[in-house]
């Protein structure tokens, strides 16, 4: 049983930045690919980005890559998502998944869902 919480959701201004936290409870991650999804009112929930748990290995959808950063503590149990340069279009509830085997960016390849937490960009 997997089990996936995420925090750090609130409103900042655009221009700033936001961090992100996904607790994750399982016996291990090994061989498992943690990502992050996005959904924006009246959108459909989008891929953000993915990283590998053992390797760190990364991906980025275009909309972000270059002010998202995705990482790790394989000690806590915890993937981040650091969000720069936040623009009005970012506002979504973000959501924490996890798969087990290679990084994919479709819904339907992630197996855990975490609650989400809303992340709202002023303008």
């Amino acid at each position: 049983q997997v089990q996936l919480v995420e925090s750090g959701g609130g409103v900042v201004q655009a221009g700033g930045s936001l961090r992100l936290s996904c607790a994750a409870s399982a016996r291990t991650f090994s061989g498992y690919t943690m990502g992050w999804f996005r959904q924006a009112p009246g959108k459909e929930r989008e891929f953000v980005s993915s990283i590998t748990w053992i390797g760190g290995m990364t991906n980025y959808a275009d909309s972000v890559k270059g002010r998202f950063t995705v990482s790790r503590d394989t000690a806590e149990n915890t993937v981040y998502l650091q969000m720069n340069s936040l623009k009005a279009e970012d506002t979504a509830v973000y959501y924490c998944a996890t798969r087990r085997g290679i990084p994919v960016r479709t819904i339907a390849g992630y197996t855990y869902w975490g609650q989400g937490t809303q992340v709202t960009v002023s303008s």
